[in-house]
């Protein structure tokens, strides 16, 4: 049985792209270095590509994020696929396509210079699977790269000088959409390439929604939208928390060029794939639906849980991706990791996304007339996550869990009344506490609605053998608008609790004028922290408050690699060995516990010598929500700088790295020498 090579690692691609002309990959994963996104120019009123599709955002499946070349990649998974839509509700939430990606193909063109499908992967043919597919009522998407040869490691045809023909060959066996990749393009200019593939699939006469997969390189967002019906915005993302995150920032800004038929692409959805956490995959979804972004789905349905189903099959959430008017949401606040996205919708409504970017609990707040919507009485409010609708005098707030979102759909609905008060749940400061020492923390329940609550009740629950114990009042017959119900707790964690994050819920009861009994909860984690002993310590000996890292974890006294736990080399920056530090991929945050007795953080930062001429940084510290030092960008070609800041008084120091502005390619930084003085 012959199997094509699987595509190389990130790791390897890096000295592979040395030989690829075009010198960057796409599908293969490669994060490349996003284009200086300058404000995308306001798209023309209701212009859209030529051929007339994809009037909302293209729903789907990928199989790269989940496959890449290896074996499972094959016409027996393709048609499965198929079925789960079917079977499992998404075909009817709206996913339509199911697209094959890099490794479809035979390394060579046949004697009449035509494609073919592999003949272990697709016994069958691509028409045959592209048969099974329609007979489904779905639709089949197809690969294929604006180069010699496609992004994988072998270089299977591409379609350069070849596009009418290939255009043809992919009509005639029934293809619905093309994704046209990247690598491999010998130079010639982008809009000429991409040009040339539009024109080649209008002459086939069948209508193929066109995907430009050419990574944001020259600004396809200010001339794309009359050739294709999407195009993406940055390099590929992976599935983690910081590539995520990286890309949202970087196709965020982009809201003017999107519309019906034109679509910004921050690239195939990660959720289910295992890198990420369920909270931080529903923050990955709802920012995507509110981005207007396709949702192709990246992972392997035949194994996904029911979490991912339920998170991919959310149907109030897929409506505001495909809402008919095509908005892409602007951002409206993002200070301090607390992010507002607004999306004006068809019907006249607001979907708000309350986005948490940092690694603990916040309040994240807005009004109604903030996000567009006209002064009146009250509004409805409705949480598209907890499928619940409020009302509310005009004040939009929740607090959002670490990596969370609260996304919202809120409206002028004279039967506001109907409903019962929004009421917000909040813990003030942050929940730390120190093995066998009593702390003390506060709640608030305020009401937020146009009506009172009534008869209102906070409860306060932790672990099993913690104590915690109401120092106030936990209750009130009525909350009037705006007013609040404020706790103090007090919180005891047994002696000996190990470091790390534990679970505490605050819940509330009440009524709403017409009787309806409400309960609502917040969960929140607490964390068990450890004083620093005094004198100067080492930072990568002392637990972690939290850590989010670009690729990879963050290394404990190594470089980092970008994949597993160890698999990183010592600490090298300008060829200067050091034996201690923190190895991070920017975007990082590590936090750390002062406990508001340590005076200084001092390092050495730079980026790591093993991504050769690769890679640019910064480096910031924070002492609690204030910035105390910060150096310029850093490149790999400048040695180790020494880094200090005064964190007297904090009680969380705050360590993060930026990519420098130039997206996050190879963006290896190092914390050497990184020391705490208590």
């Amino acid at each position: 049985m012959r199997h094509l090579p699987s595509r190389p690692t990130r790791a390897s691609r890096h000295r592979i792209v040395g030989a690829l002309t075009a010198g960057l990959l796409c599908t293969a994963g490669a994060v490349v270095p996003a284009a200086a996104h300058s404000p995308a120019p306001a798209a023309t009123a209701g212009a859209q590509a030529g051929n007339g599709l994809a009037l909302a955002p293209p729903m789907g499946f990928n199989n790269w994020n989940s496959t890449h070349c290896r074996a499972e990649f094959n016409e027996s998974m393709v048609k499965a696929i198929a079925d789960i839509f079917v079977e499992k509700g998404l075909k009817d939430a709206g996913y339509e396509y199911v697209n094959l990606d890099d490794c479809w193909a035979v390394p060579q063109r046949n004697a009449d210079g035509k494609l073919e499908a592999d003949p272990v992967r697709f016994p069958n043919g691509v028409k045959a699977v592209a048969d099974y597919v329609h007979s489904k009522g779905l639709k089949l998407g197809i690969y294929t790269s604006a180069g010699t040869r496609t992004c994988d490691s072998v270089g299977l045809p591409g379609a350069l000088g070849h596009e009418f023909s290939d255009a043809r060959q992919f009509a005639d066996w029934g293809v619905d959409y093309l994704k046209y990749d990247n690598c491999n393009n010998q130079g010639v200019d982008a809009k000429e390439r991409y040009t040339t593939m539009r024109d080649a699939l209008a002459a086939t006469g069948r209508p193929i929604v066109y995907s430009i997969c050419e990574w944001g390189e020259n600004k396809p967002w200010e001339w794309a939208a009359g050739l294709g019906n999407l195009w993406r915005t940055t390099g590929d993302i992976n599935d983690s928390w910081g590539s995520m995150l990286s890309i949202m920032k970087q196709n965020l800004p982009l809201a003017a060029a999107a519309g019906p038929g034109h679509w910004n692409d921050p690239d195939m959805l990660e959720v289910g794939n295992g890198g990420m956490t369920d909270t931080e995959y529903r923050t990955h979804f709802s920012m995507w639906s509110v981005m207007a972004a396709p949702l192709l789905i990246g992972s392997d349905l035949r194994t996904a849980t029911r979490e991912t189903f339920d998170i991919l099959s959310n149907e109030e959430v897929i409506a505001v991706d495909q809402d008919p008017l095509g908005k892409q949401g602007e951002v409206l606040s993002s200070g301090g990791g607390r992010w507002v996205v607004a999306k004006e919708m068809r019907d006249g409504s607001r979907a708000v996304a309350l986005f948490n970017e940092t690694g603990g609990a916040q309040r994240i707040s807005t009004t109604a007339a903030a996000v567009g919507l006209p002064k009146t009485s009250a509004y409805t409010v409705r949480d598209l996550w907890e499928h619940t609708t409020r009302n509310t005098a005009g004040s939009l707030s929740a607090t959002v869990p670490a990596h969370g979102t609260v996304l919202l759909r809120v409206a002028t609905d004279r039967r506001w009344a109907a409903h019962p008060p929004a009421v917000e749940l909040a813990l003030e400061g942050s929940p730390l506490v120190e093995a066998g020492r009593t702390a003390t923390l506060t709640t608030e329940v305020t009401d937020l609605g146009r009506t009172p609550a009534l008869m209102v009740s906070a409860a306060l629950t932790g672990p099993s053998g913690w104590q915690v114990k109401a120092a106030s009042s936990t209750g009130t017959a009525a909350l009037p608008t705006g007013r609040a119900l404020t706790t103090r707790w007090r919180v005891t964690a047994p002696a000996g609790t190990a470091p790390g994050g534990y679970d505490l819920t605050l819940a509330a009861q009440y009524r709403s004028p017409t009787g309806n009994r409400v309960r609502t909860a917040v969960p929140f984690q607490a964390t068990v922290v450890v004083a620093p002993p005094a004198g100067s310590s080492y930072l990568s000996d002392l637990p972690r408050l939290s850590a989010s890292n670009g690729y990879g974890p963050v290394e404990k006294d190594t470089s980092n690699g970008e994949s597993a736990a160890g698999d990183g080399h010592p600490l090298t920056i300008g060829g200067e060995v050091f034996a201690k530090g923190l190895g991070v991929h920017a975007a990082s945050s590590v936090e750390y516990y002062a406990g508001g007795a340590c005076s200084t953080v001092t390092a050495r930062v730079g980026v790591d010598d093993e991504k050769g001429t690769k890679g640019s940084v910064t480096f910031e510290i924070w002492a609690d929500g204030t910035k105390a030092a910060s150096t310029g960008v850093l490149t790999n070609a400048m040695p180790a700088q020494p880094l200090s800041a005064d964190v007297s008084g904090a009680r969380v120091v705050r360590l993060v790295v930026g990519d420098g502005g130039d997206g996050v390619d190879s963006d290896h930084a190092d914390w050497a020498d990184l020391r705490i003085t208590c």
